[in-house]
């Protein structure tokens, strides 16, 4: 019942539902303390609608901003409980004295902070929102950025000024108590004093040196990098916060090209969530600001996602531009139709050449490139399960997709069934059951399948850590150890994070200050490195284990996994370079003939079905190598769907990247040849029959 009431109340704890609760039934109850009236019973209605609200807005609750599109937003809810003080007053025949003059009109000059309060903190966020901002990109030197106020003037600023009124709340309640006027006094000017201290510490920070630069300087200091530092590829990426993955995983790939690379980003948030890098980042949020920009350097764009947005870049005809995508499956995504607006496309083996041709979209034959996938260089080649570890099962579900087709994921018919047959599984496997980000944020239903999902994997595990067969006392101390590394590495990564000297304040002091430091992102890479190795040594080898968020990373599960679990996505070509066993399930009932006619990634996999029949054959291969009767074709596969191991993929990559920028080039310089031609012709009949001089 709890849980249906949090699934209904879209809140995310039985402590969020509580106070919720509070909230809602708060408001009655202090109505019905003031007409009673009851000082003490008002007293602690009030108190617990101040704490249950300030708890909800904490947390972000989903319910705060239902509030608020109800006309029962924050501002509201604290005029109502004012509205309701004066009305316990009024009840308590205090309405000819001079402290309910006093509240009425402390309440009334209040509320009368409350708008230039506001408005003084939207023109500074405002006009501290830079039209771009940066990482790794010099605009120090060009654009004065001053420092931004202190957090605790803008954080939640909103909240903070309304709670201002606690100290008129709390000094008319004792007041009214007390029968004396004297705390009702002094709360009312402390709250209209800090009220009026509160705006005039903003005031400062709208005009003069605190500003930073206009619009147009700071696009033409961006101007002026670019045209000094004259970048030849760019990474072009537009999307929401929850996919900023797909950009992320080409990083690495960008800092290790050879021509000058760029990354340009549409959305803040996009941003916010991007990793760490050495290459600079130009986030541009508006359509006309990008295209004003001057990008007659650049030759080759790549795109990772195809989204609306990508037309802003795509109307550039002196770059070539590059489907690369996010992943390499045979979903219909990576078959999309709007692909055949690029130059080129780019796929990892001779399997997305084939998927275009048969589907037929108008990608043709000779503007696909197969240039490998230089992000699978982490992956390390399976040797065999190791004698003195249970074999790991990785269960790598991918989410429920835009609509509901049976066949997206494996999540919703047979996630609860491959799981609960490989923790019960004889001779034992370890489970790691690592979900894909978007999982839940569509349907509500995969959402509740993850969740039993997770419960089962923590019930098994909590059973396997209670029984003495799996009881590793040897391993104990090696444990401890690694959970020490884990917590200083922790630490440290957490100091290099907050970086030197005073911390950003905001976008634009970030954009100021966003240069990387080559030594410090060094450090942090081989500082995550040991952090995952030290991670898989600090519980026991034989733990089951839910793994979510970004660390560990789905390619370290590959890692450390001897067969994987997982649906039709990239993730099942990423770990064919693994060369392990694996298995998919056919979720939509397909058949297992028709499952591998359709999709290419399966054909040197085990086939499950909803029941996950056809399990026992992958646990096999994955204990013992002789069993592994699927191992040939999957190196066939791998060759087919990833390229060739040589060249290394990145030497593909970069080779590639070199051929379209000539093209580029070479279709730049025929433009201009055109046009200096017709310019020539343009001239030449004013100039005939002229008498020569």
């Amino acid at each position: 019942m709890i849980s249906t009431a949090i699934r209904v109340a879209r809140v995310g704890s039985t402590a969020e539902l509580a106070a919720a609760a509070l909230v809602l039934l708060g408001y009655p109850c202090l109505m019905l303390a003031a007409l009673a009236p009851s000082v003490p019973a008002f007293a602690v209605a009030a108190a617990v609608t101040y704490l249950a609200d300030h708890y909800l807005h904490r947390r972000g609750s989903y319910l705060v901003n239902r509030l608020s599109k109800v006309r029962a937003g924050l501002s509201i809810r604290f005029l109502i409980r004012q509205l309701l003080l004066v009305l316990l007053l009024a009840r308590l025949s205090l309405s000819d004295n001079l402290l309910f003059y006093g509240a009425v009109g402390c309440f009334i000059g209040f509320y009368g902070l409350q708008a230039p309060h506001g408005a003084l903190v939207t023109l500074i966020r405002n006009r501290r929102r830079l039209p771009v901002a940066t990482r790794n990109v010099d605009l120090g030197s060009r654009v004065r950025v001053p420092d931004a106020p202190p957090r605790r003037l803008l954080h939640r600023s909103a909240e903070k000024m309304l709670h201002l009124d606690l100290a008129a709340f709390v000094g008319v309640l004792i007041s009214a108590a007390a029968d004396s006027a004297v705390a009702g006094f002094v709360g009312i000017g402390v709250t209209l004093i800090l009220g009026c201290g509160y705006v005039l510490a903003l005031m400062p920070y709208v005009r003069g040196r605190r500003v930073p630069d206009r619009p147009d300087a700071v696009l033409a200091a961006v101007d002026d990098w670019l045209r000094a530092h004259r970048p030849e590829t760019v990474l072009y990426f537009s999307g929401s916060k929850d996919s900023a993955y797909q950009v992320n995983m080409w990083l690495e790939t960008m800092e290790r090209l050879e021509t000058r690379p760029l990354v340009i980003l549409r959305e803040r948030v996009i941003l916010q969530n991007l990793a760490p890098t050495t290459v600079p980042v130009i986030c541009v949020p508006g359509g006309v600001h990008l295209m004003n920009m001057d990008l007659s350097t650049v030759r080759v764009t790549l795109y990772a996602a195809n989204v609306g947005k990508n037309i802003h870049m795509l109307r550039v005809p002196t770059m070539k531009h590059v489907f690369i995508g996010h992943g390499d499956s045979d979903k219909l995504a990576s078959v999309n139709p709007f692909s055949k607006v690029y130059d080129e496309v780019w796929t990892a083996g001779r399997a997305g050449r084939d998927r275009y041709a048969l589907a037929d979209v108008g990608v043709r034959d000779e503007d696909v490139v197969e240039v490998g996938r230089p992000q699978l260089a982490p992956i390390r080649t399976w040797e065999g399960v190791h004698e003195d570890r249970v074999p790991t099962v990785l269960y790598a579900p991918t989410w429920e997709g835009w609509d509901d087709n049976p066949g997206n994921t494996s999540l919703l018919r047979a996630g609860e069934n491959i799981v609960r047959r490989l923790v019960t599984a004889d001779p034992p496997v370890r489970v790691l059951y690592k979900p894909h980000p978007f999982t839940g944020t569509r349907s509500a239903e995969a959402k509740a399948a993850h969740r039993r999902i997770t419960a089962l994997v923590a019930e098994a595990s909590a059973l396997r850590a209670a029984d003495p067969a799996f009881t590793d006392t040897a391993g104990i101390a090696e444990r401890n150890a690694a959970r020490a590394e884990l917590a200083r590495i922790d630490a440290r990564l957490a100091a290099l994070s907050a970086g030197t000297g005073r911390t950003r304040g905001d976008e634009a002091e970030a954009t100021r200050e966003g240069m990387t430091d080559l030594a410090r992102h060094q450090e942090v890479a081989r500082l995550r490195a040991e952090r995952n190795e030290a991670y898989w040594r600090s519980f026991p080898s034989y733990e089951h284990r839910v793994v979510t968020g970004a660390e560990p990373r789905l390619y370290d599960c590959f890692n450390v996994c001897d067969a994987m679990v997982s649906d039709i996505s990239s993730v099942v070509s990423d770990f064919l370079a693994s060369g392990k066993p694996y298995a998919v399930t056919d979720s939509a009932g397909l058949g297992a003939e028709e499952f591998r006619r359709q999709n290419t990634a399966v054909r040197a996999a085990v086939i499950l079905t909803n029941d996950a029949a056809g399990l026992d054959a992958l646990l096999a291969a994955a204990r013992d190598p002789a069993a592994d009767v699927l191992a040939e074709d999957r190196k066939e596969l791998k060759r087919y769907l990833l390229g060739p191991d040589e060249p290394k993929s990145i030497d593909q990559f970069n080779t590639a990247v070199g051929d379209l920028a000539l093209k580029a080039l070479t279709r730049n310089l025929g433009q201009e040849s055109r046009a200096a031609a017709g310019a020539v012709e343009e001239v030449e009949p004013e100039d005939a029959g002229q008498p020569a001089v």
